[in-house]
């Protein structure tokens, strides 16, 4: 089987016995298991796994008292605690074993962080470092693959997606994977909260965001869509981005009268996942979404490259009354790198020159499956 390192690994090595808690959040089925255990194999004479959601585990760190806490600890140099936001009080319980047990590393995973943020947000305040694990990107393929395999996988990559067990099935079974996953994994975390008690607006919404791909998504209209109101649209589009299934950007506006200041897309982080919701794979040759499918690709891969390579960059999407508009931004040391993305080039795309004016040195890129690679940090 295709063995993929993931980029995150070196960088969470880096951190290690730091005097840091490390975090890691991810969807389910991202391989934080897999990965974590990758660490304790490298440490297996002073490393212990836990898996939280265990009940003999969730048992063992039901306390805080350090006595107990060093018998559970003994003499391992690395302890992950898998699925960490089972453990009632682990921000607590981490802040007690850091600061007991400073020689030891304690990482925590989680497939929602709106539990585990919420709990150590406070107690882990200067004692956490906190990265995220996402489906495969590009750049974590092009490890096994050249430039010439990845571009004729992109029609595929739009199709079903990168979260590691789709990539490494063939044909049917991608979609059969991506259908368990969508039903049985999507929404665990966020269904066993109290507060979600229409899961059937949640799917409405999931698949009104998947149909509005590419476009400006208006709260009212979703809320509309769902026969449902703002304020629970507003939260339930809160958990379905703390639980790793979308993402928003949000629009740029400075100087110019004309620009939209209060608009959003939203973005699936795996494209996989928005077409099991919506139930259609076909050929891109088919399809008429296949602009909003390039764009979510695109802005995804590059929320991943960030993400990996540790560039802290501004986002938005860029658009005026007048229809002038840029697909994305990164506002980088003051400067603005403008991208336009554009699966088929039948037009010719311009940078809005009331951009460049209002902006001046601002850069402008378009994207197309010829020249993807520098987007995703390939080459």
């Amino acid at each position: 089987m295709e063995i993929i390192q993931r980029k995150i690994l070196s960088v969470i090595q880096k951190q290690l016995h730091k005097g840091k808690v490390i975090i890691l959040y991810g969807a389910r089925r991202t391989g934080k298991t897999t990965l974590v255990k990758t660490l304790v194999e490298d440490k297996l004479a002073s490393a212990a796994y836990f898996n939280c959601e265990l009940q003999e585990n969730q048992e063992l760190l039901s306390h805080t008292n350090s006595v107990l806490l060093r018998d559970f600890v003994g003499k391992n140099k690395l302890i992950i605690l898998d699925e960490a936001q089972h453990l009632h009080n682990i921000g607590l319980i981490l802040k007690v074993l850091v600061d007991t047990f400073p020689s030891t590393q304690f990482i925590a995973t989680g497939s929602s962080s709106f539990e585990l943020s919420n709990q150590i947000a406070e107690p882990l305040t200067g004692r956490s470092r906190q990265f995220h694990l996402f489906p495969f990107s590009l750049e974590e393929i092009y490890q096994n693959q050249n430039l010439i395999q990845i571009k004729s996988g992109l029609p595929n990559y739009l199709r079903f997606g990168l979260y590691p067990q789709v990539y490494m099935t063939e044909g049917e079974e991608k979609v059969e994977e991506l259908i368990d996953i969508s039903n049985n994994y999507l929404y665990k975390d966020i269904l066993q909260l109290d507060s979600v008690k229409k899961p059937d607006i949640l799917q409405k919404l999931l698949k009104a965001i998947a149909l509005q791909l590419g476009s400006e998504s208006s709260i009212n209209e979703l809320a509309q869509l769902t026969g449902s109101n703002v304020h629970t649209i507003n939260r339930y589009l809160d958990l379905l981005e703390k639980s790793f299934v979308i993402f928003r950007l949000s629009a740029f506006s400075r100087n110019l009268r004309k620009e939209i200041n209060k608009s959003q897309k939203i973005y699936f982080y795996d494209l996989g996942i928005r077409n099991a919701i919506i139930r259609n794979f076909s050929p891109l040759d088919v399809r008429l979404d296949v602009g909003g499918l390039w764009e979510n690709f695109c802005i995804s891969e590059r929320l991943k490259y960030n993400h990996n390579n540790r560039r802290f960059v501004n986002t938005y999407f860029w658009r005026t009354y007048d229809q002038q508009e840029i697909d994305y931004i990164e506002e980088v040391d003051g400067k603005f790198h403008c991208f336009e993305f554009k699966y088929t080039l039948h037009t010719k795309s311009k940078f809005p020159k009331i951009f460049q004016e209002t902006y001046p040195e601002s850069a402008f890129k378009v994207i197309s499956p010829e020249n993807f690679y520098e987007l995703a940090g390939l080459g």
